[in-house]
């Protein structure tokens, strides 16, 4: 026997990334606003009660001005934190981030400005697969992946 799933009565899921720096996430976010757009929302860990979080370190004046939570809304959608014990500019997680469409114009854009002051792994060329597709570490240590789609078999 098959079993039927009903669709319109499931919650709808939205998988973001959250991107965790050593101090440097209000610069970070506004580096990808500047690329993305969108709205910038900024918390400093400053900003809750005092002892707000069982974490000392999260509650010492060292990390008072530093991001507890940061948002960017748009056609980009990123998550991010300073975290409290981390004082490494750079993100060192294995992971990457990959753009995708059909917009040319768009992403080639976007890698440009990742790619400032950031190193491209691969360059965004035309792959035997028939898609565009690059790689660049930005300034940060996030890795990213460009994918220019074609509408050719």
């Amino acid at each position: 026997m098959i079993s039927k799933v009903n669709l319109s009565s499931m919650t709808q899921v939205t998988l973001n990334p959250h991107l965790f720096f050593g101090g440097n996430c209000r610069e970070a976010m506004e580096f990808y606003k500047r690329i993305f757009g969108g709205d910038l929302v900024l918390a400093p860990f400053g900003d809750g009660p005092p002892d707000a979080h069982k974490d000392p370190k999260a509650n010492s004046e060292d990390v008072k001005s530093k991001i507890m939570y940061a948002k960017l809304s748009g056609a980009i959608t990123l998550l991010a934190s300073d975290n409290p014990h981390n004082t490494d500019t750079k993100n060192t997680g294995q992971f990457s981030l990959s753009l995708a469409g059909s917009d040319e114009t768009t992403l080639r854009e976007y890698f440009e400005k990742l790619s400032e002051m950031g190193e491209v792994t691969a360059p965004l060329i035309k792959q035997f697969w028939g898609d565009t597709f690059g790689m660049v570490t930005d300034q940060y240590g996030v890795n990213w992946m460009v994918t220019i789609t074609t509408n050719n078999p």
